[in-house]
């Protein structure tokens, strides 16, 4: 695990603190840079967001697919976690404390923006650090770019309904052209042009992947100082609105790993397989939420607002559950099971 993925949080922290300082001291700068829209795409944070996931898209290997049916139940076991279970869990989780718990603490506008941001991140599942949280419980790597492989082809058809239809519920009225075309330039086309990119270089890819990481970083680095400074006015005045996000997320975040977890265990998964699937439903694909809140919300909302906190939280708490994993090897039997 690099220097980065393991002070995410730390990087991000600092971000944060960037962000707030440099929106109070050039808030013009900011209003400037909040109104290079495009059907309600912002074009600065788009560049950086593809910055983020066309290294991470690079690295599906779409082959690896014809291999699903060796090993059908860590995989099953996964689907029904992210596309099933998280999605609905993180709903109510959201509504539950943003509209009973914090009604008083919290405008309704504003809590309904949180939950939306709530939401995008449950219906997002973990693309690329789930790379780093299955090699870090020695996990099968072939099979961990399965079930990425996978659940990268079901997001593209599955992401935009489950999304339209849980703000729905929570009330939040969404427009589907936005929902789509957010889908379209933020998942199919990586997707394609991760695709291409592994089609060209071949033997070349890990390279040039490598060569593209510090592109990467700047994006995620960059993306967060820009949604802080957007914000940096509201979070002054209430600061400990972030705290109140963080809560219902490291709930949802311990409740569906120790779900999955528990579930592997009952059947008899291997700890290789078991680790990475209940890592993978664990970990959001924060990259993918914060650009489509930004997108339907905006910059200024408290929906890009919860999604940047879920970047925040994550890195600490997966990194518990790693050592949790790795403590609890012997519930599982050897790796060679399905």
């Amino acid at each position: 695990m690099g220097m980065f993925e393991r002070y995410l949080s730390v990087w991000v922290a600092l971000c944060i603190g960037a962000g707030v300082l440099l929106g109070n001291l050039f808030p013009a700068a900011f209003a400037t840079v909040a109104s290079w829209e495009y059907a309600h795409v912002n074009l600065l944070v788009a560049v950086l967001i593809w910055l983020m996931i066309y290294p991470m898209m690079i690295q599906v290997d779409f082959s690896a697919i014809k291999d699903v049916g060796k090993k059908p139940k860590g995989l099953a076991l996964t689907l029904v976690i992210n596309w099933l279970i998280k999605p609905f869990t993180m709903a109510a989780i959201g509504w539950l404390f943003f509209k009973v718990f914090f009604a008083n603490w919290v405008d309704p506008q504003t809590a309904s923006e949180y939950i939306a941001g709530m939401i995008l991140l449950g219906v997002a599942p973990c693309t690329a650090m789930v790379f780093v949280w299955s090699q870090l419980t020695q996990g099968d790597p072939n099979y961990t770019l399965v079930q990425v492989s996978v659940n990268d082809i079901i997001m593209i058809f599955a992401f935009a309904p489950i999304t339209a239809f849980l703000l729905g519920v929570s009330d939040i009225t969404v427009p589907w052209e936005t929902l789509v075309l957010s889908v379209v330039l933020y998942v199919v086309l990586p997707l394609v042009a991760g695709y291409l990119t592994r089609r060209f270089l071949h033997d070349q890819v890990s390279d040039f992947v490598h060569k593209l990481k510090p592109l990467s970083v700047i994006g995620l680095l960059a993306t967060v100082v820009l949604l802080f400074g957007f914000q940096a006015e509201t979070i002054l005045a209430k600061p400990e609105q972030i705290v109140l996000i963080a809560i219902p997320l490291l709930i949802q975040t311990y409740g569906i790993f120790f779900i999955a977890y528990l579930a592997a265990k009952k059947m008899a998964l291997p700890h290789n397989v078991a680790a990475p699937a209940a890592m993978i439903g664990t970990s959001n694909f924060f990259e993918l939420a914060v650009a489509v809140a930004i997108s339907l919300f905006g910059l200024h909302s408290g929906a890009a607002l919860a999604t940047v906190v879920g970047v925040l939280v994550e890195v600490p708490v997966m990194l518990s559950l790693v050592k949790f994993a790795n403590n609890t090897r012997d519930w599982f039997p050897a790796n060679n099971a399905s």
